[in-house]
């Protein structure tokens, strides 16, 4: 594959990827309901997570950012309705999420994608959560409660969707080792 085919195939991933967060949250597929304060967990960061292992960072990054535009948008509450809080914490999860898989990559392909999976849904719950604290719409021990409840299932799905798709992915052109 060369240069151009490369660049066409992460510009046709990452609006593919982009237009899935929009979905999952346009119809609140992305919205997973739980008794908690703040009501929902989501699973609207996997898009990023997963531009992030297959493109890059910047592939990433930049479906975190289409993420974080559309939950500013969207917002219903006010915390959301930062920018700070909303978007600029999401575009860290496709990064962080292709740092941990690169680590992790040559000793054991799943063990680096179930890693950054949960490496990438932890940024999106720290960062948001940390934000929403540091701007002063949130009590650091909701902030705990909120990530502990949200962020562990947030982690366990986000780990099945991403070994399950980047596997798929995989399979014909990078068999996992």
């Amino acid at each position: 594959m060369n240069g151009t085919d490369k660049l066409v195939r992460r510009v046709v991933t990452a609006g593919v990827l982009a237009a899935i967060a929009i979905l999952l949250g346009a119809t609140r597929l992305g919205f997973i309901p739980v008794p908690t304060p703040a009501g929902n967990a989501t699973i609207m960061h996997v898009p990023a997570i997963l531009g992030g292992i297959m493109e890059g960072p910047a592939v990433g990054g930049m479906i975190g950012l289409v993420f974080g535009i559309f939950s500013f948008f969207q917002a219903t509450i006010p915390m959301f309705k930062d920018p700070f809080v909303a978007i600029l914490p999401r575009i860290f999860i496709g990064i962080t999420a292709w740092l941990a898989y690169i680590a992790l990559r040559r000793l054991n392909e799943y063990l680096a994608l179930v890693v950054s999976a949960a490496v990438g849904t932890l940024t999106n719950t720290v960062l948001v959560l940390g934000m929403a604290v540091w701007r002063g719409y949130m009590a650091p021990g909701v902030a705990l409660t909120v990530g502990v409840t949200h962020g562990l299932p947030e982690i366990v799905v986000a780990v099945i969707i991403v070994v399950a798709v980047v596997s798929a992915w995989k399979a014909d052109s990078y068999p996992l080792s």
